[in-house]
């Protein structure tokens, strides 16, 4: 005689571990759905910063002492007084969301980490605020202004011997992440102007696009 009991648990366990695999699989589907909507819409956010092309109009940047520079399209400015060391870059945002400039560091060529992500404590931090929107231009600007510290002797060092040098800028979107570092280099050129290029990203908050 069937042993309808049994017969009955068996059933109701099997219908319980159909279901169960069957929530599984929908909270997975979920997850997975959320993660992609979440994809999407920092990609939308996301800012990339690269110098401007030689035909784009200069920039003229502002410091709060009264000091100006021109950075030409293409190209970054720069002026070393005896009290401050004046720097700026014309930039251009290549992403698809709007780019807030958030600090910066200045390398001689030989002394540039190779990941200059694990010294983001030394980054001078930006004095104000500045945004480029997407498709847009704007400037990246840095000064020293201690000529008794290190940074200043060792950038005015750098940038009177007409050698190369290089810039970290670290940046994020508006809604402070996805930070990124973007390294740019400066070579003078004739008549005191400078050449501005890329060298390459970092990933701050995420994985590396390499």
């Amino acid at each position: 005689m069937a042993d309808w009991a049994t017969i009955s648990a068996l059933a109701t366990a099997g219908g319980t571990l159909v279901l169960a695999g069957a929530t599984f699989a929908s909270v997975r589907s979920g997850n997975r759905s959320a993660r992609i909507a979440e994809q999407s819409l920092l990609a939308g956010l996301r800012p990339l910063i690269v110098p401007t092309r030689r035909e784009d109009p200069p920039q003229k940047i502002g410091f709060a002492d009264d000091t100006w520079l021109v950075a030409p399209g293409g190209g970054g400015a720069v002026e070393v007084t005896g009290t401050a060391i004046y720097l700026g870059i014309a930039l251009r945002n290549v992403g698809a969301g709007i780019a807030v400039l958030h600090g910066w560091e200045l390398y001689r060529l030989a002394d540039a980490p190779d990941d200059p992500r694990v010294q983001l404590d030394h980054f001078h931090r930006l004095t104000r605020d500045l945004y480029i929107a997407p498709g847009d231009e704007g400037f990246w600007q840095g000064a020293f202004r201690d000529p008794s510290g290190e940074d200043f002797a060792h950038a005015r060092a750098a940038l009177r011997s007409g050698e190369r040098v290089l810039v970290d800028i670290l940046y994020g979107d508006q809604q402070g992440l996805q930070r990124m570092i973007t390294r740019f280099s400066l070579l003078p050129r004739e008549e005191g102007a400078w050449t501005a290029t890329i060298a390459r990203h970092w990933n701050v908050d995420g994985a590396d696009p390499r």
